[in-house]
């Protein structure tokens, strides 16, 4: 009997990873920031939740893909977004360059079955975004960690057996980074992008 289980194992197994696809892309697009106020940059009472602000900036990314059911797969990725940091205390606001460096991890549920040549798809799943201080870098150990949820959906079309593009809308929300006075809320990132795949 535990040879049968063992070979009825082995054969679904085989199966499965033989309907494995995997994907490989990468995107560009936007940024667009809500509840983007950081919060005050003093502990009295003339500080203001809005003294620190994020601005809207452009995004760019990589995203590795194992389809291994029929309809449903994973997803890892890694994304960059170019963004600014606005000092509101001055007269007039005064706009820093920083990063936002974000690692993500979704699971995926597909409208359609594996080898169909449109597959849209709705995205959920955990992420970290470190956000990085105007003059610091990542590579110094800089930064404030954050980690939170995200979801979304989009949609892969295959152009040839190798090749795809696809569009994304997703949205991360998180903890506000470097844990100023007068924060409130989530931060919420929204992505909008395109871009370009191979399935191997």
């Amino acid at each position: 009997m535990n040879q049968t289980r063992l070979f009825v194992l082995t054969l679904a197994l085989a199966a499965t990873a033989a309907a494995q696809v995997a994907e490989i892309s990468a995107s560009g697009g936007v940024s667009r920031l809500t509840n983007r106020d950081l919060g005050s940059l003093t502990t009295d009472a003339s500080g203001k939740g809005n003294d620190l602000e994020l601005r809207d900036g452009f995004r760019m990314g990589f995203r590795l893909t194992l389809n291994n059911w029929r309809y449903f797969g994973h997803e890892v990725g890694y994304a960059y977004s170019r963004t600014q940091l606005r000092d509101n205390t001055s007269a007039p606001a005064v706009d820093y360059g920083t990063a936002i460096h974000q690692g993500f991890y979704d699971f995926l549920i597909y409208g359609t079955k594996e080898g169909k040549p449109v597959r849209p798809f709705a995205a959920g799943g955990g992420h970290f975004s470190n956000y990085q201080w105007p003059g610091q870098s990542v590579s110094q150990g800089g930064g404030s960690m954050k980690f939170g949820f995200n979801y979304g959906g989009g949609v892969k079309v295959k152009v040839t057996e190798m090749f795809m593009i696809r569009f994304d809308v997703r949205q991360y929300q998180n903890g506000k980074p470097f844990d100023l006075p007068q924060q409130n809320g989530l931060l919420r990132q929204t992505e909008i992008s395109a871009g370009f795949g191979l399935r191997l």
